[in-house]
């Protein structure tokens, strides 16, 4: 069986929560609680805030990456995560990373996207 790299999950969603997608502390705290639970390796993070609202993240991880870009004004946010199956398969992790990601936010899906790479 060839290899198969992993899954990556894309998607655009809305939320009621404007103070989670305003500000990055409180998706900053999320994120590293599920890094936590879910036994991932961060080896870099950046968070960025823009004046006026909203802000972008990347955290790279040993397993590959997740990122988040927000626009408050619209209670809309765009969200990423990849997970390699090197050594063992991911692909339930990032199902239930993105879930948590979801249920915080309280996210309703505009465009959702899984690729099998």
């Amino acid at each position: 069986m060839p290899y198969q790299p992993g899954l990556h999950i894309l998607t655009e969603f809305t939320t009621p929560k404007s103070e989670y997608i305003t500000s990055c502390e409180p998706c900053r705290a999320l994120f590293d609680t599920l890094i936590n639970n879910f036994a991932l390796s961060k080896v870099g993070e950046v968070y960025h805030e823009f004046e006026g609202g909203g802000f972008t993240a990347v955290v790279c991880l040993t397993e590959s990456h997740l990122s988040i870009h927000t626009w408050p004004e619209f209670g809309l946010a765009t969200f990423d995560i990849f997970l390699s199956n090197y050594q063992k398969d991911n692909s339930e992790k990032v199902k239930q990373f993105y879930a948590g990601v979801m249920a915080f936010f309280e996210g309703t899906e505009i465009q959702y996207t899984e690729v099998n790479r």
